[in-house]
């Protein structure tokens, strides 16, 4: 029975703490809203103060965000700047930057020494004093950047803003974002590594460790030679080109074939230069994105485009060149368009192939609808009737217009053994004069 009691006491005092620490949660919030902080103090006594901690240390937690034009007034001012700060969005927005803190922390000098595009996302840091709503004194980071408009004019200036001056909530800040940060990376699935100048591993994500077969800690501070299971020409075309970045200060972005194992993989390579603060290269970072399966599935993609091509190569060739049955062993072959060396050749194979299939006495081959007749026209015109009279096969040529028929004189062109009619038809009707002989 002593022990029940004991056990129902200890659970009562747990509800009792739980109950009270929710309170203060409940109390730093609304004042939070409020905006109720007092000398700088942290809402709700030390239990409030804790409150705020762990909401500052939330890797998600939004940090505080000001806006400003060149002339200091803000356009910009959220919820987590009015918790620093004191002041209120509706308060802060439309009066000057200085009135609100007491600083001017992106002073111009700064702001045309930030000579960078909108799109490179750059960002400057500088601390600065300064006050909050009710006076009390802070130290505040401010990590800012200066945004253009669409012509490259400068628009406004902005900056996360953190409080300093508690060393633990700094702490735990840095903390949150840290971790936020290698979630991210640690989650994604191309490789991010980070080398020093001497290229050894300082960083590595989670992916790039288990490409190498090893824990990511098992990387720091070890070169590429040591760890890596690809052939040394490929390690060394590695490291020349990580040289190449460090010395040349440029982005080099490529696409690669190694040998991984038994295999051959694909990657698409991003490196690029890390600078201090004075923009000097003090190591480089890579992204490594496997891409095999895109490669593969391109490769497999142009067989297939090239396979519809050729069919429909095929099935133009056999438009252009048809070869009809007109009567018992009398085909016609109706042609059209232009008559290349290639299509040339397609007329002779098709011809001779439905002669020699169909045993045909007579062809009829019909150029009408031909656009010029010129020398290459008329060698080919000739050559595949000289072809069907060794297959013993009569050739009676149709559509000969005057223009055609002064143009293959000129020519030379020597039509001996063939028949020459104006129409189609009326070489139709020839054709079956004689097939009924």
């Amino acid at each position: 029975m002593r022990e029940e009691l004991d056990e129902a006491g200890r659970l009562r005092a747990e509800n009792t703490e739980l109950r009270a620490r929710v309170e203060a949660l409940e109390k730093a919030l609304a004042e939070r809203s409020n905006g109720h902080a007092q000398n700088g103090a942290a809402p709700g006594g030390a239990a409030g103060a804790e409150a705020l901690d762990a909401l500052d240390g939330l890797p998600t937690a939004v940090p505080a965000l000001i806006h400003w034009r060149l002339d200091g007034t803000v356009t910009h001012w959220n919820d987590s700047a009015e918790r620093i700060l004191g002041w209120s969005a509706s308060d802060a927005v439309g009066r000057r930057l200085v009135d609100l803190v007491g600083a001017d922390p992106v002073p111009p000098d700064a702001v045309r020494a930030f000579n960078f595009a909108r799109t490179e996302s750059r960002f400057s840091m500088t601390m600065s004093e300064g006050r909050t709503k009710e006076g009390s004194a802070l130290l505040c980071r401010w990590t800012y950047a200066v945004l253009r408009d669409s012509r490259g004019d400068v628009h406004e200036i902005a900056a996360l803003v953190d409080d300093t001056s508690n060393k633990r909530r700094r702490e735990k800040t840095v903390q949150g974002r840290y971790q936020l940060l290698l979630q991210l990376v640690d989650n994604a699935r191309s490789s991010i590594f980070v080398k020093d100048s001497a290229g050894r591993y300082v960083f590595v994500n989670r992916t790039h460790a288990r490409a190498m077969h090893r824990h990511a800690l098992e990387l720091i501070g070890r070169e590429e030679a040591e760890l890596s299971t690809l052939d040394p020409e490929a390690i060394e075309r590695i490291v020349a080109r990580e040289r190449e970045v460090l010395t040349g200060g440029q982005i080099m972005q490529f696409e690669e074939e190694l040998r991984v194992g038994d295999a051959h993989r694909h990657f698409f390579t991003v490196k690029f230069p890390i600078h201090d603060d004075r923009g000097a290269p003090i190591g480089l970072g890579g992204i490594v994105t496997d891409i095999t399966s895109l490669k593969r599935a391109e490769a497999e993609r142009a067989a297939l485009q090239e396979e519809v091509i050729s069919a429909q190569q095929a099935a133009l060739r056999e438009l252009s060149t048809p070869l009809i049955p007109l009567a018992d062993r009398v085909v016609a072959m109706p042609l059209v368009g232009t008559i290349d060396s290639g299509r040339a050749e397609q007329i002779m194979e098709t011809l001779l192939s439905g002669i020699s299939s169909q045993g045909a006495h007579t062809a009829i081959l019909d150029i009408t609808g031909v656009r010029a007749v010129d020398t290459h026209v008329a060698d080919a015109l000739t050559r595949t009737a000289r072809a069907a009279q060794l297959l013993g096969t009569r050739v009676v040529l149709t559509g000969v217009r005057p223009e055609v028929a002064q143009t293959l004189v000129t020519l030379g062109v020597d039509l001996s053994g063939i028949t020459t009619l104006s129409t189609l038809q009326s070489g139709i009707a020839h054709a079956l004069r004689h097939a009924r002989r």
